[in-house]
């Protein structure tokens, strides 16, 4: 008697099943792809030009800045003065390297601040019971549609000369910015440890962890993802503070946002080439902070949304 060996499906073989068994429909991830492509290599492109436009620009002579466009360097790419003198003038001449240094005092602590409060608000919020523990969060995120130029006289009046007289020191721009980013800070990091294994946090209840060792041992290092979300957002935005440096720290100890508008007014139309140097320094951290942490960029935002 002879017998039949089985027959073994082969990956096209199961291919085709598969695709059968659907009943033919095409991938919904793939159904209209296209537009939403076309749309993002638009947005980068639009983004893109004036980056590209100041960069040129940067590396451009005086004569040339002043009279001609930056795109005409790609008809006489070698007909161009190109120059690193710009950067000089503008870091050494004009103290945008003073106002670079004053910018990292600024951003680094008022980004570690609010992330280190609110991460143990955050985790008092998830893990730990207490009387009006939602109410109160549900507050503290509320205050998000709260604009914050609404706070600024009141501020004016406590932190200057009527207050505690600390207008124009560093640790008045780290309570303000540490102040408007909590509640942010605690809403997506409250969402992120929501996510966490509550078993693992038993688990160590049940070992005599205390919560100050559960914090540090086990939610911070599984946190990694929504701390560096919030530090990028909480980064770029003291970096780019222009209102709030030039009302609460003035002049005297500029950052680099409120020396280049300083620097565009005194330079005015004659001097776009420094103004551009100065412009494409300010960009130059927030790119490396973006593109280091970036991995963990969308990971941490989304996790919390979609909760199973």
């Amino acid at each position: 008697m002879t017998t039949t060996a089985p027959q073994t499906a082969t990956p096209g073989r199961r291919g085709t099943r598969a695709r059968a068994l659907s009943g033919g429909h095409q991938d919904p991830t793939r159904r209209g792809g296209w537009l939403p492509r076309v749309a993002l290599i638009v947005v980068c492109f639009l983004w893109t030009v004036p980056t590209l436009g100041l960069l040129i620009t940067s590396f451009r002579g005086a004569e040339e800045a002043n009279s001609t466009g930056w795109w005409t360097t790609f008809t006489e790419p070698f007909a161009t003065d190109w120059t690193i003198a710009n950067f000089e003038g503008a870091i050494a001449d004009n103290n945008m390297g003073t106002a670079f240094i004053n910018s990292l005092t600024v951003a680094i602590p008022a980004t570690v601040i609010p992330i280190m409060f609110a991460a143990f608000a955050a985790y008092a919020f998830t893990f730990m019971r207490f009387w009006g523990r939602d109410f109160i969060f549900v507050v503290i995120v509320s205050l998000l549609v709260v604009p914050m130029q609404v706070a600024f006289v009141p501020m004016l009046e406590l932190f200057g000369g009527n207050g505690l007289d600390i207008v124009g020191q560093f640790v008045t721009v780290w309570l303000l910015h540490t102040g408007f980013g909590m509640p942010l800070a605690i809403y997506i990091l409250r969402n992120y440890m929501t996510t966490l294994p509550r078993s693992v946090i038993e688990s160590a209840e049940i070992d005599g962890a205390s919560h100050f060792q559960t914090f540090w041992r086990l939610i911070v290092p599984m946190s990694v993802p929504a701390l560096a979300a919030f530090a990028i957002f909480q980064f770029l935005w003291v970096w780019n503070d222009l209102l709030v440096a030039l009302l609460f720290l003035g002049t005297e100890n500029a950052v680099v946002t409120v020396q280049l508008q300083q620097l565009l007014g005194r330079l005015g139309d004659v001097g776009w080439q420094l103004v551009a140097a100065g412009g494409f320094v300010t960009m130059t951290v927030p790119l490396l902070v973006f593109f280091s942490l970036q991995r963990f960029f969308v990971r941490g935002l989304t996790a919390g949304s979609v909760k199973g």
